[in-house]
């Protein structure tokens, strides 16, 4: 493919990477507004301008779900940012979202050439620009649809992984529908998000654009309850189950203390805020423990603790601080995200690991005990592990503390699923390739199986699983 850029390849590389726009940190830390405000054309044209249009692929195949970027980034060059954002949509049904949350660095700019040189391709702005210029224009393009199989798909859960199977299914001509436990749909992008990172409305216009593809959503449906696996492959007559139910039951400490009031996991604490619109007090009634004017610390060093700190600063914390038992450097959290948390006033407290929450005799948190940590050599995640330096126990203030350490999957379809084979952990166990799990119709992916990851990965295996349930409905083999 020829590309439209009137720039030989090292004025190409002259150009430096464009600024993402974003609201002042002093005022941001007050609102729950989007932080990044998005490119101008004007920029996203001049960043577009930077992509060398290499021979090679490797931004194509470092990314999980396989859209074409160089085929995007050339449309952009000409202008048509809407056959940009339809060219995204051929395999990302959810561009707006993924430009705002999935991990690029380490991903399809992790792998730019660009980046061995300087700065990598602003690849993640540019798929977010075109996608909000489509969504700001009312032209959506969504992909075209196969005739009708006849087939029809249950999928279990409407977080990325869910949504993102359920897109490819409905293009392939397949009758889908996708269950929901909780009253909204989108799983994490909706409970676990904060708005000023995703905004919900963004969540729910892609959401309305699937229905506009013929796939039902059912809310309230808690699958393990409200209706078995077996049922659904049984009287409800459905040819195929796709199971992403995530991993959304939290991992505690299990440290003395844990019980005190004002101890929340992350995942209750951002549900109660992204969900139950504590963030929206006083239009609604705060249902969580007033942070104004107090102590709050984080306990954990990835996104999901990023997003919790920043998140108690906006509610009004006096000091919010990360607790985190490595260095800064080793931390999951996305360089961006600790940026922006250190510019609105976030405070880092590395090498230190609790060992003791500590309350008065009301049962009401007043503190953590501590212990100084120290590096030693790498773990299995190639990150070197904290060990605990002896006799240097120390204690901070806090009123609200948030464990961000993990999650596991939630065990409610696996125990009401006899047949169905999980590991220690409690994943569900699926075949690497297929997503085929050992009972028979049944599929499975995404954080439910691999534990905690990022959405574009889930999405990823959501796109899997739709081929190899696409597959099996037409050929019958498992």
């Amino acid at each position: 493919m020829t590309t439209s850029n009137p720039l030989p390849p090292k004025e190409r590389m002259r150009i430096p990477r464009q600024r993402m726009p974003e609201q002042p940190a002093g005022e941001r830390r007050e609102n729950f507004a989007e932080v990044n405000l998005g490119l101008s054309a004007a920029l996203a044209h001049q960043e577009a301008l930077r992509c060398l249009h290499c021979k090679s692929h490797h931004c194509f195949t470092g990314c999980p779900v396989g859209v074409k970027i160089k085929d995007f980034i050339e449309l952009i060059l000409v202008g048509d940012f809407l056959g940009a954002a339809a060219k995204i949509r051929e395999d990302n049904v959810l561009p707006a979202i993924t430009g705002r949350v999935c991990p690029q660095e380490d991903q399809c700019e992790g792998c730019c050439i660009l980046g061995k040189h300087g700065e990598p391709l602003a690849i993640g702005y540019l798929e977010r620009f075109v996608a909000d210029y489509e969504r700001q224009t009312g032209q959506v393009g969504l992909p075209p649809k196969a005739p009708p199989t006849g087939k029809r798909v249950a999928i279990i859960g409407s977080g990325p992984a869910g949504l993102s199977a359920a897109g490819d299914l409905a293009q392939r001509g397949h009758q889908v529908t996708v269950l929901e436990a909780l009253h909204e749909i989108g799983g994490v992008l909706i409970y676990g998000i904060p708005e000023f990172r995703l905004p919900k409305q963004i969540v729910h216009e892609e959401v309305e654009n699937l229905r506009r593809l013929g796939i039902e959503f059912r809310t309230n449906v808690v699958v393990g309850r409200t209706v078995t696996v077996d049922e659904l492959l049984g009287e409800e007559g459905y040819d195929a189950v796709f199971i992403a139910t995530g991993a959304g039951l939290p991992v505690f400490l299990n440290i003395p203390g844990e019980h005190l009031c004002g101890v929340y996991s992350a995942n209750e604490f951002l549900t109660r805020v992204n969900l139950m619109k504590a963030n929206q007090f006083p239009a609604y009634d705060q249902p969580i423990y007033d942070c104004r004017g107090k102590a709050v610390a984080v306990i954990g060093g990835g996104n999901t603790a990023m997003d919790a700190v920043r998140t108690a600063l906006r509610l009004g914390a006096q000091t919010a601080t990360i607790v985190y038992r490595r260095s800064e450097v080793e931390m999951p959290a996305r360089i961006e995200e600790v940026k922006h948390a250190r510019e609105e006033g976030v405070q880092f407290l590395t090498l230190a690991n609790p060992v003791a929450f500590l309350g008065d005799d009301r049962g009401w948190l007043t503190g953590l005990k501590c212990q100084r940590m120290t590096l030693g050599e790498p773990d299995k995640s190639g990150r070197r592990r904290p060990q605990p330096v002896p006799g240097s126990e120390f204690e901070i203030p806090a009123q609200v503390a948030v464990v961000a350490v993990g999650n596991q999957g939630n065990p409610l379809v696996q125990s009401t699923t006899p047949d169905l084979k999980t590991n220690p952990l409690g994943y569900i166990e699926a075949d690497p390739d297929t997503l085929r799990t050992s009972k028979r119709g049944v599929f499975a992916g995404g954080d439910i199986v691999t534990g905690g990851a990022t959405v574009i990965l889930a999405m990823g295996a959501g796109r899997k699983a739709a081929q190899a349930i696409d597959e099996y409905l037409k050929n019958g083999k498992w």
